[in-house]
């Protein structure tokens, strides 16, 4: 349609062109196209005299030039304001000689409701996304056609960059980045669908707060369960929540309209690892994470390999472009660096967190998850890009417990405790002792927990461990005595090698009406026998079972028999 000139105004003193209709999504708001602006004031040029306010005619300079019908450019001092540029599109507007320039944006896609990046600022106004989106052509595929500022004052707004991004909750994540936008129109292909794996309601997922990020910067994790740590940006904690919801809290955090921070940026503009850069020469100690700049861009720190001797830095990128060999990258700790040769640009994942298959997390690049939330099934990919399958982690619960039950679960072995598990190879003659040495730790033990040993006396004595090596466990002997005092001195009574020892799967008080061991899947079942005793104020005769720790994990419930 054409440019309703009731809705402009020309100002032939200040020669300003300025748009006074009313304002998107209020009342009946005008839009022209570029080539409507400019037919219209030349229109206005050729009249004998001006009436109203359009103070434009024969007598005035010419206010306009077509190179194209999609690059209009204002001449001899005419001008639009921010305002008025909200209100035109499909092309672009060039004036003050230059120094001032609007590009055109065509959106193709599904997505109602886009955002921008520029600047390494998330755009706040984003009112072209008024009634779904301004002036679509749906037949030819655009759901948004306008114009936004890349140049004032006689410089390029961040070089002309631009990215939009679709973060619509409940709907796939997208973006698309321009480096550098054209006179004319630039088109950004955006679409959503929805997303099966993100249709809890908004509000349920905000009150998932047991996820959190217990590590942000460099952290290793042993994700592969082969006792060597890989390194990652993030170590996410899911608490309490399976897969899918964890996949539903990152894109909450990092929807339209986020107020979280994470890493020091806002979740809106948090888009994970662009760039692996490797260093040397450092100067000072770098944060955990932290705002980075050097000549041409700036960036926000993600991870470093060191604080005081960094090696590698990740960041992502914020304005400008990437740093290039020997330059000097400047931390906001004041800390430098000068980059070392080679910087690898990474391609991003939206959202962040990578890909849920509803049931498992296919991760993004870098990002890391405790190794007791991760399963067979998951699949991550550390700070080298080298993926990462973790072991299946599988857990035994037994329920129908009540507060101070006493629960033991241990080997079995023909319906019984199998004492003779393991043996040791080493013999305890002294106290508080830090390890203990079997023949062999067996598959499917928890990476912590308890064993117990039995000494020359033919005690079972429970020791408390906090890690295992080879067949070393390592004894934490005033955990173990917390329960029961000196139980790590063998100095009287010894423990001689030879003697018996066990993995204790459970070995505790109840504290609530279930308790459970989580341990890596040995590859084959592992029989279990579990013994449940309560002699206090209300008494159970003593349940005793076995079952099995299968590659799905496994569980039983105790039989509470009143013992009167």
């Amino acid at each position: 349609m054409p440019i309703v000139a009731a809705d402009w105004s020309v100002d032939n003193a200040t020669g300003n062109v300025r748009y006074v209709g009313t304002d998107h999504g209020v009342g009946s708001p005008s839009y022209a196209t570029v080539i409507e602006l400019h037919r219209w004031l030349q229109d206005l040029a050729d009249d004998a005299s001006f009436t109203g306010n359009d103070e434009l005619d024969i007598t005035v300079l010419d206010p306009s030039s077509r190179a194209t019908d999609q690059i209009i450019t204002l001449i001899n001092g005419f001008n639009i304001d921010d305002v008025a540029a909200e209100h035109i599109y499909a092309g672009s507007i060039i004036q003050a000689g230059g120094a001032t320039v609007y590009h055109g944006i065509n959106v193709i896609g599904a997505s109602t409701n886009i955002q921008v990046i520029q600047n390494g600022a998330v755009l706040t106004d984003d009112w072209w996304n008024s009634g779904g989106g301004l002036n679509p052509d749906t037949a030819n595929g655009i759901s948004h056609r306008f114009m936004l500022k890349v140049r004032t004052g006689g410089a390029d707004i961040d070089g002309k960059r631009l990215t939009f991004t679709s973060r619509n909750f409940g709907f796939t994540f997208g973006e698309f980045k321009i480096n550098g936008t054209v006179d004319g129109v630039n088109v950004v292909a955006l679409t959503q669908a929805t997303d099966l794996n993100n249709q809890t309601a908004v509000g349920t997922v905000a009150t998932y707060t047991d996820i959190v990020n217990d590590t942000q910067g460099y952290v290793g994790i042993d994700a592969s369960g082969n006792g060597a740590n890989e390194f990652y940006y993030s170590n996410w904690e899911l608490g309490s929540r399976t897969k899918n919801q964890f996949y539903e809290r990152l894109k909450w955090l990092t929807r339209e309209g986020s107020a979280s921070t994470l890493y020091g940026l806002n979740g809106e503009l948090f888009r994970g690892i662009t760039h692996e850069i490797t260093v040397d020469t450092p100067t000072g100690t770098f944060a955990a994470f932290e705002a980075v700049s050097w000549s041409g861009g700036t960036g926000q720190m993600l991870a470093i390999n060191s604080p005081t001797a960094p090696t590698k830095m990740w960041i992502q990128l914020l304005t400008g472009v990437a740093p290039t060999d020997n330059q000097t990258i400047t931390g906001a700790s004041t800390a430098t660096c000068l980059v070392n040769v080679t910087v690898t640009e990474r391609p991003i994942s939206t959202p962040f967190v990578g890909v849920s298959t509803g049931s498992a997390i296919i991760g993004a690049y870098g990002l890391g998850i405790g190794a007791d939330d991760l399963a067979a099934a998951d699949k991550v990919f550390d700070l080298t890009n080298t993926q990462i399958t973790p072991p299946n982690n599988v857990t035994f619960t037994v329920g129908g417990l009540v507060v101070g039950d006493r629960v033991l679960v241990g080997p079995e072995s023909a319906g019984a405790l199998n004492k003779a598990q393991m043996s040791l190879a080493a013999t305890l003659n002294a106290n508080n002792i830090t390890s203990v040495t079997v023949g062999s730790i067996p598959g499917g033990t928890p990476s912590t927990g308890t064993i117990r040993v039995v000494d020359n006396a033919g005690n079972d004595r429970r020791l408390v461990y906090t890690s295992y090596t080879g067949a070393v466990f390592t004894i934490d002997p005033a955990a173990s005595e917390a329960a029961v005092p000196n139980v790590a001195d063998f100095a009287t009574v010894n423990a001689t090698s030879g003697n018996n020892a066990y993995v204790s799967y459970i070995d505790k008080a109840a504290t609530g009406t279930s308790e459970n061991f989580t341990s890596v899947y040995p590859g084959s079942d592992l029989s279990l026998f579990i013994r449940v005793r309560d002699g206090g104020g209300s008494p159970i005769k003593p349940f005793e079972t076995t079952g099995t720790l299968g590659s799905g994990g496994g569980s039983t419930t105790a039989i509470r028999t009143p013992d009167t």
